[in-house]
């Protein structure tokens, strides 16, 4: 069995239409930047209110990615 090592980052996604897209809006960016990507987890949901309706959700997201391995250069 491989053992990893794991960074943690957190992020906002929002998006006009759910909150699952939004938590795809964040891993979206974080894959654009990052490699290794390996799971994600919510640690907040909330949203935005217009003239007395859902403007937009937002979702905060821990994303765990692994470091590559000293011999990978």
């Amino acid at each position: 069995m491989d053992e990893h090592v794991y960074k943690i980052i957190r992020l906002t996604g929002s998006s006009a239409e759910s909150m699952d897209a939004a938590i795809r809006n964040a891993v979206r960016r974080a894959s654009q930047t990052l490699r290794n990507l390996r799971w994600f987890r919510v640690v907040e949901t909330r949203g935005y209110i217009e003239d007395g309706e859902v403007a937009y959700f937002q979702v905060t997201v821990e994303i765990g990615f692994t470091l590559d391995d000293e011999d990978d250069d």
